[in-house]
């Protein structure tokens, strides 16, 4: 083809050559060389320069027919021309090589590419696999543990009410402060119950993204009051500390929301930390718009790795000198978790002082909402409260 070509343009050249100047053909013949060089490479393009050097010799350079040449400047135009030839052709043909390796290695980056995503695709689903069978034994072992135990403790304590009734003459009648017993044993167990069964839907309707917030304009130190007076039974054996900002601005929440959250990381503290130890709220501004809420206990502490880990479901923690380590169901933080980012806010763990205990720390937006005026809540409320 570089031979073919270089012809064509000579022939074709010829019948007007007393027309015509050097100049004009020796283009016409770069034009060839570099369309050689795009489309066939650097070894056709260089015997394309060595044709059209020697045709535009033998034919446009006088005296013609001959590779004489007589006057000395159409040698400098002559080697000129075979440099510019041999150049144009050369990168032409580099630029051709460089196009097809960038070609190349783009097909081989999105081959790549693809066997990459096929591998993290099924990674993925593997890792899901994974993470859903653990899940479900999580949920079996709840399931189990936390359904068994109270219907266990409430299918005994029926059991004896109904046999003292039924068969009174067969031993000692029960007490009525044995029936009382019992009978809270029943009450408390069900409520137990319906915390769990709760609980679970709480997870799902976090999950599916159908948590339901009733904001309202309120104050913060209501809600830790709420959450205190349901763990009051669970705190007996700990000092509480209650330090509210004085400064501190009204907040649009749902306010049984954030109370359960509070509840939550209390009742957390009272479970993981000895008795006679000081347990601690504290709410305070975090900003302009961003309250800050953290409960503070003076236990064995949770570890850096396993942070994360404790907002997730079922986890529970691994510390075992924890008293009370088996009465949580492990879903606790991961609802605390779903409530404050249904809010817009985000919840995390830090050390206690001097590195013992844990702080759980979350903040919630003041709201976006004009708030009340400030008489129509009393925000004059007790600044540090201790409790027994």
């Amino acid at each position: 083809m570089a031979a073919v070509g270089i012809a064509a343009i000579t022939v074709a050249f010829i019948p007007v050559r007393p027309h015509i100047n050097t100049t004009t053909v020796a283009f016409a013949f770069l034009l060839a060389v570099l369309f050689v060089a795009l489309f066939w490479g650097s070894k056709p393009a260089l015997l394309a320069s060595i044709l059209a050097m020697l045709c535009f010799n033998f034919f446009y350079l006088p005296p013609y027919y001959t590779f004489t040449i007589a006057d000395p400047q159409n040698w400098v135009a002559l080697t000129a021309f075979f440099v510019t030839a041999l150049v144009v052709g050369q990168l032409s043909a580099r630029a051709k090589q460089r196009a097809e390796e960038a070609d190349r290695g783009r097909a081989e980056n999105r081959r790549l590419y693809d066997e990459l995503k096929d591998a993290f695709e099924r990674a993925s689903h593997a890792e899901a696999l994974k993470r859903s069978e653990g899940f479900k034994s999580a949920l079996l072992d709840a399931v189990t543990h936390d359904l068994r135990t109270p219907l266990t403790s409430i299918k005994a304590s029926t059991t004896l009410l109904i046999e003292d009734r039924q068969t009174p003459q067969r031993g000692e009648p029960l007490s009525p402060v044995e029936q009382d017993a019992l009978l809270a044993v029943i009450s408390h167990e069900s409520d137990r119950l319906d915390h769990f069964v709760e609980s679970i839907v709480d997870l799902a309707r976090i999950d599916a993204g159908e948590m339901e917030l009733r904001r309202n304009w309120g104050p913060v130190d209501e809600m830790i009051e709420a959450a205190v007076a349901r763990t009051e039974p669970l705190l007996r054996a700990h000092e509480l500390n209650i330090l509210v900002g004085p400064d501190l601005p009204v907040i649009r929440v749902d306010a049984r929301a954030v109370a359960e959250v509070i509840f939550t990381l209390l009742d957390n503290a009272s479970k993981y930390s000895p008795a006679g130890t000081t347990i601690t709220i504290r709410a305070e501004r975090g900003g302009d718009d961003v309250v800050r809420i953290s409960v503070a206990d003076q236990g064995l502490g949770i570890p850096a790795e396993s942070r994360e880990q404790v907002f997730e479901k079922f986890f529970r923690n691994s510390v075992k000198e924890a008293p009370n380590r088996a009465a949580g169901i492990g879903m606790g933080l991961s609802i605390a978790k779903g409530i404050v980012e249904a809010h817009g806010g985000r919840i995390w763990i830090e050390s206690g002082e001097h590195g013992r205990g844990t702080i759980v720390i979350f903040t919630v937006p003041v709201g976006d909402d004009e708030p009340p005026r400030s008489g129509q809540l009393d925000k004059d409320r007790l600044v540090s409260v201790n409790e027994q």
